[in-house]
């Protein structure tokens, strides 16, 4: 369990261990759902759609821009 203190101006530093266990580098985006129950949910949002590749099946990975051309 790691803990971390929230500033006078609302801001807080994410402990070491949790930046590499959740691979954050500078300028990652962090998103927060605060669900009914009071449960937080925090996503890291460090790749893009963009860089996802596919391999179809028997062949080789395609880019999507190289699908869309």
């Amino acid at each position: 369990m790691t803990f971390a203190t929230v500033t006078s101006k609302g801001q807080t530093t994410i402990p070491k261990d949790v930046r590499a266990a959740a691979n954050l580098k500078p300028g990652d985006r962090i998103h927060f759902t605060v669900l009914g129950d009071g449960t937080i949910i925090v996503r890291v949002k460090n790749r893009s759609i963009r860089d996802v590749s596919f391999k179809p099946p028997g062949g080789k990975r395609v880019s999507i821009a190289q699908m869309n051309r």
